[in-house]
């Protein structure tokens, strides 16, 4: 009996050795897709373009943080502040969000009218595209 007994502890710890050794292999291939994703490209962002504006929630989000530390002064956590937005934002009704859908919609137009700017700027060749070599990439 002692002999199936310690031969059943080296097997479970043989096999204990093969996970061990499996999951180095699967950690390995992740780090090699890491690295290849890594060195693909990155596109080089342009300073001049515009950026996109803020959804209808977070123009909320801007007037609720206001009032909700006002009426809670001892609440100093985002997360706790953001869990209330979120469950306020879903309870309200429609009439209630239109006010910040306007605003949503009026700055969309904007970034719209400054996108269509931009890329007529671009294409006349005002705005100089990055080079692809720099100094930096050595």
């Amino acid at each position: 009996m002692a002999k199936k007994s310690q031969n059943s502890a080296s097997t479970s710890a043989s096999t204990k050795c093969q996970m061990v050794k499996s999951s180095d292999k699967v950690k390995a291939t992740s780090r090699k897709k890491l690295k290849a994703t890594s060195k693909k490209k990155i596109a080089k962002i342009d300073a001049n373009k515009p950026k996109k504006p803020p959804t209808a929630f977070f123009y909320f989000l801007e007037d609720f943080r206001k009032e909700f530390q006002q009426q809670n002064p001892d609440v100093r956590s985002m997360r706790d502040i953001g869990k209330a937005c979120g469950e306020k934002w879903k309870t309200m009704t429609y009439e209630e969000k239109v006010h910040y859908y306007d605003i949503a919609t009026e700055k969309r137009r904007e970034f719209d009218r400054a996108t269509a700017d931009f890329n007529k700027k671009k294409e006349s060749g005002e705005y100089q595209e990055y080079e692809e070599d720099s100094d930096f990439d050595e």
